[in-house]
């Protein structure tokens, strides 16, 4: 009898698995209290959307707004804010899209975080405050990030003098950030306008992946459930064949030409295949990654004041630092 040899999955580069204790400790914690908040299921009516909105920006720590960011409108009318270092010298310039499910947030939701990006890394900052789902679905949003990103290739020198540019978001924003890529692409004939991207745990198959089906109710930020909900807001009208466009989904995209990237989730996310499925193919279409699963964290767990939270900023800053130097 002839024995085959299988070759063993590679083990997930996981880090921050020496304080996996406090992690899981917040999880559960979190979903304790979750007993207590609205569910998040289907597509929300529009009064209990506002009542999210509302319940969003009136939390335990509401966002806080610095002075020193800058709200302006370019592209022919899109809303961005910016920051740029003190004295003001940029290394570069870091095009941020913020996350919340296409439906909710802003470019003023992360002030605190981007200002210390532009300090740390010396870059100038723009967050694109792009229309949100359901008032504005699919493609809306999209070609907001896209104008904006053209308006940056045109005009960045002259705005922040230097033309390096990096790409990346979180969640909704880090899908927003690989649509903006693949547009200046086929769209335009834009290679390399962008040095690398930054994608914390995005949603990159809306028909949804096996992680994303298999992750059931449990009440983290992100189940299956919510994230059903929130592509029906913003792809309404469309079934998962449809969602397989790579217009929407990028995973099923020509990954062909897009720049290097870093790309994060943690071990108790919806979207861990999403993180895993679109590196490797990220990889075989050429392009350097470096990927980071995060031992026990959930969906957005760089929101809250958590060990791994700490580290993974200050990794995330490393790398748009080495991004925006690299020859």
């Amino acid at each position: 009898m002839t024995t085959t040899k299988t070759t063993p999955a590679p083990a997930l580069p996981l880090t921050d698995e020496d304080c996996l204790a406090e992690t899981l400790a917040f999880n559960a914690r979190f979903e304790a209290e979750a007993a207590s908040r609205p569910v998040r299921g289907a597509a929300p009516d529009a009064a209990l959307l506002a009542r999210l909105r509302r319940d969003r920006l009136a939390g335990d720590a509401p966002p806080v707004r610095l002075p020193q960011g800058r709200d302006r409108t370019v592209a022919g009318g899109v809303r961005v804010r910016t920051f740029v270092p003190d004295g003001g010298h940029a290394e570069g310039v870091y095009l941020h899209i913020h996350g919340g499910g296409w439906a909710f947030g802003s470019a003023d939701g992360q002030d605190e975080r981007l200002r210390g990006i532009a300090e740390e890394v010396r870059l100038a900052v723009v967050s694109v405050d792009y229309r949100l789902a359901p008032e504005h679905p699919f493609p809306a949003g999209p070609d907001d990030c896209e104008a904006v990103a053209r308006w940056l290739v045109t005009h960045a020198a002259a705005e922040f003098g230097t033309d390096r540019l990096l790409i990346g978001g979180e969640s909704a924003g880090a899908h927003l950030s690989v649509l903006t890529l693949l547009r200046l692409r086929d769209r335009h004939g834009l290679h390399g306008a962008f040095r690398a991207a930054h994608l914390l745990f995005g949603p990159y198959d809306l028909s949804m992946t096996p992680s994303q089906r298999a992750f059931g109710p449990r009440p983290l930020l992100s189940n299956t459930e919510s994230l059903r909900g929130s592509y029906e807001l913003f792809s309404p009208g469309t079934g998962p064949q449809e969602r397989r466009d790579p217009g929407l989904s990028p995973l099923y995209a020509d990954l062909t030409g897009l720049p290097p990237a870093r790309i994060v989730v943690g071990t108790e996310d919806p979207l861990l295949d999403d993180s895993l499925f679109l590196a490797r193919r990220w990889q075989a279409a050429g392009a350097p990654v470096q990927l980071g699963v995060v031992a026990g964290a959930m969906h957005g767990f760089t929101l809250f004041p958590l060990t791994i939270t700490e580290r993974e900023l200050a990794r995330e800053r490393r790398y748009l630092a080495a991004a925006v130097a690299a020859r």
